[in-house]
């Protein structure tokens, strides 16, 4: 595959392939940062195979960008990551068609479609998906139906809206390549699997060896107190390679593991056991279906389930809609496709989302059904990578990264515990005693270039991760005018590298303001301190000072933003209008850089 600056325009060559051959072929492309966008791109390549189309299916990097004039039909999926920013396997197709020697009329000959999953209490809601859209105008396509925007907001997710775009969407595409005589749409028929399983004998085949950057975990340290509801840690790795390099802002990329006892429990309740460690290789039967390169070359159930494949999220409707086929009890099968029809997703939503129901659950919930060994990579979802921001200064820790890590711990509206699949199992890693993969991306947020710039630190919680790689870089480059906005609940609890933050002070590197929401009858949160210190933080952003926020998306960071713009008008005597186009400027200026979760 090409890249960007590799592809020329002469490459792009219309192919030879008459009409009639390619009248019914739909490519389907997809930028998915955590497998949403995935999950709805399979689920309508599958619906596509049903009326009888010639799909295919791929990430947008992963297609050879070489073929795009020759498509006639392209369905795009993208979620939205960071701050309005494009999923990573989507950045080389997108830079490619943002290059200015483009012809306007390249790509007339595509119709198309976009559909947009993203969170509409972001500022930049779906922006990858609208400036797509946008763009491929831009370029000639033709829209055959209208941009459809995904909220994770609405009460049933993303299904929420896509459903009706979908039903839209199918009642135009068979207007416009009706089926062809004597074929109708495949309604009860369970599609072909993507994999076909070919048992193997483990001593004569070579388990893939990938080229990965392993960490040794050095120190695992809870640092919140014992009686503290939270436990949060402090992780830190060793990494002995030359070629490991990381910013101050950059991010940790993990693929977490199941615990295998958890693992060995549910292939006994699966009736596993006598295949569990039996070896086999996935052979794809689609040229878009491969085994994901991070995977062996040679697998068992058991390493299938304890490394790469997830029983412990919540499933997505496709889980039920492949069930549906395999159960052998008439009553289990007729509750199945209710869940995967329209009517039933308000039903769906009270049994499955609403309760944050698991996977293994649904199958303990459906015990008549008998899963054949080669659905399982279709039906199961990946282990997805997690991202964790890396929460130290490579220039103060060379050879290190540490992390700040909160153990997801909650109660389901079942009142059943529940503790998040990745922090689980590194909360259980001991020291010295493991090695795991690791892939360090770029962050969204990046320093100032000069140490002289002013800089307001906002992190409350586990948000100050990447604000003490941020502080520790400028000190260690000798910066002094840091500003750290700190935000906890207990002073003696939760107060996240107080030695650290206390020594800067004293050395007159750091000027720390905390505030602790519970040691006093009225909640103080770090919106609150801003606006106590309104004179310093108008002097510091009348100095051309940048902004740097970090934390949770619910709340904080429109308060962050409403105290910042409450302090523009009593201290630079702005009216609203003003704030707001300043703040605007600010952060077109890179000068208000947040990343919240």
């Amino acid at each position: 595959m090409s890249s960007p600056e590799e592809l020329s325009l002469e490459k792009l060559t219309i192919s030879d392939q008459p009409p009639s051959v390619s009248k019914r072929q739909m490519l389907i492309l997809y930028g998915s940062q955590t497998g949403c966008a995935q999950d709805v791109a399979e689920r309508i390549s599958r619906q596509a195979r049903r009326r009888h189309f010639a799909v295919r299916l791929y990430s947008m990097d992963e297609y050879d960008r070489e073929n795009l004039i020759n498509e006639n039909l392209v369905i795009f999926f993208c979620s939205t990551t960071g701050q309005g920013d494009e999923p990573d396997n989507m950045k080389k197709f997108w830079k490619f068609l943002l290059r200015k020697n483009l012809p306007r009329d390249i790509l007339n000959q595509m119709k198309f479609t976009v559909f947009g999953l993203g969170d509409s209490s972001y500022i930049r809601y779906n922006w990858p998906s609208k400036k797509l859209y946008k763009r491929l105008l831009q370029l000639g396509a033709q829209s055959i139906y209208p941009r459809g925007d995904g909220d994770d907001q609405h009460y049933l997710g993303i299904d929420g809206t896509l459903d009706p775009w979908l039903e839209g969407l199918w009642k135009v595409l068979m207007e416009m390549y009706p089926l062809p005589s004597g074929l109708d749409v495949l309604h009860t028929d369970v599609l072909p699997a993507s994999f076909h399983i070919e048992f193997v004998d483990l001593d004569s085949e070579n388990i893939a060896n990938h080229d990965k950057i392993y960490a040794r975990l050095v120190k695992n340290e809870r640092i919140t107190a014992h009686d503290h509801y939270q436990d949060v840690r402090h992780i830190e790795f060793n990494i002995n390679s030359s070629d490991f390099k990381y910013e101050p802002g950059d991010v940790l990329v993990v693929r977490p593991k199941n615990i295998p006892e958890e693992v060995d429990e549910f292939i006994k309740m699966m009736d596993w056991e006598e295949i569990a460690d039996k070896a086999f290789k996935l052979v794809s039967k689609y040229e878009d279906r491969k085994v994901p390169a991070h995977w062996d070359s040679v697998l068992t159930l058991r390493k299938m389930f304890e490394n790469y494949l997830d029983i412990f999220s919540t499933p997505r409707r496709s889980f039920f809609e492949f069930l549906s086929f395999f159960t052998t009890n008439e009553d289990h099968a007729e509750k199945l496709k209710e869940f995967c029809s329209a009517e039933g997703q308000d039903d769906l939503y009270t049994y499955n989302q609403r309760v944050r129901r698991m996977i293994v659950e649904v199958l303990q919930d459906f015990p008549s059904a008998k899963i054949p060994l080669e659905y399982i990579p279709d039906m199961f979802p990946e282990l997805k990578p997690r991202q964790y921001s890396i929460s130290s200064s490579s220039k103060v820790h060379p050879s290190q990264i540490h992390l700040t890590v909160a153990i997801v711990q909650y109660k389901t509206r079942l009142q059943k515990p529940r503790r998040g699949v990745c922090t689980k199992w590194m909360s259980g890693l001991r020291p010295g005693a493991c090695e795991i993969p690791v892939v360090v991306t770029r962050g969204t947020m990046r320093l100032p270039i000069s140490v002289s710039t002013p800089v307001i630190f906002i992190g409350p919680g586990t948000g100050v991760s990447v604000m003490r790689a941020f502080i520790e870089d400028r000190i260690h480059e000798g910066a002094t005018e840091n500003y750290l906005f700190f935000g906890c609940r207990y002073h003696d609890k939760d107060f996240y590298y107080q030695e650290q933050w206390n020594r800067y002070a004293d050395e007159k590197k750091l000027k720390l303001f905390a505030a602790f929401s519970r040691d006093q009858d009225k909640r103080i949160y770090v919106q609150h301190i801003l606006r106590d210190h309104a004179k310093l933080v108008y002097d510091i952003l009348d100095r051309r000072g940048h902004v740097y926020i970090s934390g949770r998306s619910d709340n904080m960071p429109n308060d962050v933003r409403n105290a910042f713009k409450s302090i523009l008008i009593s201290e630079g005597k702005m009216t609203d209008e003003e704030t707001e186009k300043y703040m605007i400027k600010m952060e077109k200026e890179k000068r208000y850089q947040q990343e919240v979760w």
